[in-house]
């Protein structure tokens, strides 16, 4: 279908769900849940590695309203992970629902469940631990090959080859190289190498992480979560609870935000005990202070970079080690830290001869990281686009014009991207279009304002992927209702993305209606098609796909049917906008005769199931460019205005796609910026509300601009490629460099605050 033709596909439309949240109906888990439920909160560590050496809930238990308590000694002792990941699962079965070994500040030690919340946090006081404090691994420059291990037991267990071993607290290690990078950067003109250090940001959602659990009339576990992905939910808790997956039925309503933080079982395993142990209804809300320190932040990681390139600016290798902080459990972390090089060194493709990449993941008795927004990517970019852009201040060289030098084009092989083909690859474009929309020439020259401000801009490129090819999988299933119009079910989670409208624009545009005559559904264990889940940028190019063969397989369905009604062959009608009609156009039936046909007398069913995966996962691209005004009085960094313009393919809805990619870049300037998380030393997280974890607001924001430059993917909907992911990686470096103009100090390690920025010294 030319995009010219497309009627639905490609315009800003509306939000299915926009007037219902507008207006502040009820959407979200604790609108629509009980109240009068039980209360479960979890009684909290207060060291960073310990042994329960005696545990005593007799004076908690003997509080009115009180009706339950667990310690370790009452849960199964089988490990699991809480990482929401398909099969293969890669992350270490490394937990119990509370174990006798706690492992950071913040980890469970007894659940109580109470008729209110005064009961229960008055039970929360009364609950009487004695420890044995053991030493803590709290530098991730010593976790490996420490005496101390953080995960002893002879009980854990990784499923995948990722290079764990507990007994070295390693959760994953592996290098890959292709050609001879050191023999290369021996004969370079030019070595640049410096160390990146990006810290355990907080995905900050607005909805904090919460579920209602309850035993339905058949004796099975009902829960309800704000969660991207509601079958791996059905699977975790199958494993943690010990019990078959056919008594686990899981849904969500409307998510109030996720980032990634919800691709973790973090709140489902609490209140799912309470009910399968009580039988009673269940439900755990987190606290702002439990998603800050007991939540699954970005991982932090350490990158390592060397760069050779010649004087000319051809960037010839790169060499790249990430040391990454899993924390205390392994949730994420043999998958993320691929990313680091995997979707950053493959951007210089153009010109590259050599790249090694290698990784270790280790074990700390720190809050346990997970997946945010980017996964990986985003550490690894700014550790490399900053290389890249010191590379560009030694040559004395515009980092544009570097950049356009080596950038990975349209029709290359990407070694370093599992060598995959880039075939629709706007990066140049993208290029050049954000330099005339930023005004770059005027405004990468360092000015001085006079006042003790200075002005100053920096660049910065990144990709991303579309899924996990081979094998995330995305599944629709469309069906034809009474009069006409349809039902799409979907086991993707909207978690404010605008996932089900985008699918639905898709749907429409397929079956040539309105969007209002389709109506979606998801996501629902039971219910729905199965879906990987809502994560890895995976829907619009995956899910998608499985909308558009659905509507292909209904549309043939619908010809089996009319064809009956018309009295011909299948071979002599076609599916026309509302109907289907003889190809000699003699005679036609609509859809709403066919809809009251296959409820009387039919045998065809008016409805298509699709399941799509695909081998490839093509990255969208993006550029990003900022310009700031640095205080020397202050060290205060101001954001005056940031322009990106990004290559998603076909941007199926342009005013969803442009409010993801604000919205990221801002994430992103929070993480360059503000977002710091800090360590007693004794392993307390001292960032634990919003008033000390600094996230910005439009306040901090300057300008921004976004643009698209449309390339099309073949293998994907509409030639769509995803876009949710990439819009967080440009701003640290890009920031990094412009601050660096502006002061005449690199600064390797984020936060970049005033205090650095003032002194002048990046620690």
């Amino acid at each position: 279908m030319a995009q010219q033709d497309w009627s639905t596909v490609g315009k800003p439309v509306r939000k299915k769900d926009a007037m219902a949240l507008l207006l502040g109906k009820p959407a979200y888990l604790d609108d629509l849940t009980p109240k009068d439920c039980l209360v479960v909160k979890v009684l909290r560590s207060p060291h960073a590695h310990a042994l329960i050496e005696e545990i005593d809930t007799e004076n908690a238990e003997q509080i009115p309203g009180v009706a339950a308590i667990f310690t370790y000694r009452d849960v199964p002792q089988k490990r699991f992970t809480m990482a929401g990941q398909t099969y293969p699962e890669p992350s270490p079965y490394d937990r119990l629902i509370l174990d006798r070994r706690v492992r950071f500040v913040g980890d469970a030690v007894a659940i109580v469940a109470g008729e209110n919340e005064a009961a229960v946090d008055r039970a929360l006081k009364r609950i009487r631990v004695r420890y044995q404090v053991l030493e803590p691994v709290l530098d991730f420059h010593t976790a490996k090959d420490n005496l101390i291990l953080v995960h002893p037991e002879e009980s854990w267990r990784s499923l995948c080859p990722v290079g764990a071993d507990n007994r070295r607290n390693l959760c994953a290690s592996e290098t890959c190289q292709d050609g001879d990078v050191d023999r290369i950067l021996a004969g370079c003109d030019q070595v640049v190498e410096g160390v990146y250090h990006t810290k355990a940001c907080q995905q900050a959602m607005m909805e904090t992480f919460r579920t209602y659990t309850e035993i339905d009339p058949y004796g099975r576990l009902h829960v309800v979560s704000s969660t991207q992905i509601v079958f791996h939910v059905r699977r975790i808790l199958a494993n943690a609870l010990d019990i078959p997956k056919s008594k686990v039925h899981v849904e969500k309503f409307r998510i109030g935000g996720g980032f990634g933080a919800k691709q973790t079982v973090v709140a489902e395993v609490y209140p799912a005990l309470v009910t399968w142990k009580t039988g009673r209804p269940a439900k755990m809300i987190y606290t702002r202070q439990e998603c800050q320190t007991a939540g699954t932040p970005r991982h932090e990681m350490e990158v390592r970079v060397r760069l050779g390139a010649s004087n000319d600016g051809t960037i010839r290798a790169l060499d790249v080690y990430t040391l990454s902080n899993t924390g205390a459990y392994g949730e994420h972390g043999p998958t993320t830290v691929g990313l680091s090089g995997h979707k950053s060194i493959p951007l210089y493709t153009h010109s590259l001869e050599a790249f090694r990449f290698a990784y270790d993941v280790v074990y700390t008795n720190h809050q346990s990281a997970g997946a945010y927004r980017g996964y990986g990517a985003t550490q690894g970019i700014f550790a490399v686009e900053t290389a890249v852009n010191e590379l560009a201040d030694r040559l004395g060289m515009d980092p544009v014009a570097l950049r356009e030098k080596n950038m990975v084009r349209e029709g290359q092989v990407m070694p370093a991207y599992y060598n995959e083909r880039a075939d629709a690859c706007a990066l140049d474009r993208c290029m050049t279009r954000c330099k005339e929309l930023f005004h770059w020439e005027e405004k990468f020259p360092v000015r001085d304002m006079g006042n003790g401000k200075v002005r100053a801009a920096g660049v910065a490129m990144a990709m991303q992927g579309s899924g996990i090819s081979g094998v995330d999988v995305g599944s629709a299933t469309i069906k034809l209702s009474d009069e006409g119009f349809f039902n799409l079910s979907i086991g993707a989670a909207d978690m404010g993305t605008g996932c089900d409208t985008i699918l639905a624009q898709m749907a429409a545009e397929c079956m040539e209606c309105s969007l209002d005559d389709v109506a979606v559904f998801g996501a629902d264990s039971d219910a729905s098609p199965y879906d990987s889940g809502s994560y890895a940028s995976s829907t619009t190019y995956v899910t998608g796909k499985a909308v558009e063969k659905a509507c292909e397989e209904l549309k043939d369905r619908l010809c089996q049917v009319g064809a009956e009604l018309l009295n011909c062959p299948r071979e002599e009608v076609e599916y026309a906008r509302k109907a289907v009609r003889r190809l000699d156009g003699s005679a036609q039936v609509s859809l709403a005769d066919i809809a009251t046909k296959s409820m009387c007398g039919n045998g065809t069913a008016v409805q298509a199931t699709c399941s799509h995966t695909s081998p490839i996962s093509p990255p969208p691209f993006m550029v990003g460019m900022a310009e700031v005004e640095v205080d020397r009085e202050t060290g205060s960094v101001q954001v005056l205005d940031y322009t990106a313009v990004v290559d998603c393919g076909t941007p199926i809805n342009p005013n969803l796609a442009r409010v993801q990619t604000e919205g990221g870049i801002v994430q992103g300037i929070g993480m360059a910026l503000f977002e710091d998380v800090t360590y007693t030393p004794e392993g307390r997280i001292l960032e634990d509300s919003l008033m000390q974890y600094k996230l910005p607001t439009r306040l901090d924001m300057g300008h921004l601009q976004v643009e698209f430059e449309s390339s099309y993917e073949q293998t994907g909907p509409f030639g769509a490629k995803s876009i949710g992911e990439i819009v967080i990686n440009t701003p640290a470096p890009a920031l990094a460099q412009a601050i660096f103009r502006a002061t005449g100090t690199w600064h390797r390690n984020l936060p970049i605050t005033p205090e650095k920025v003032l002194l002048g010294r990046d620690e």
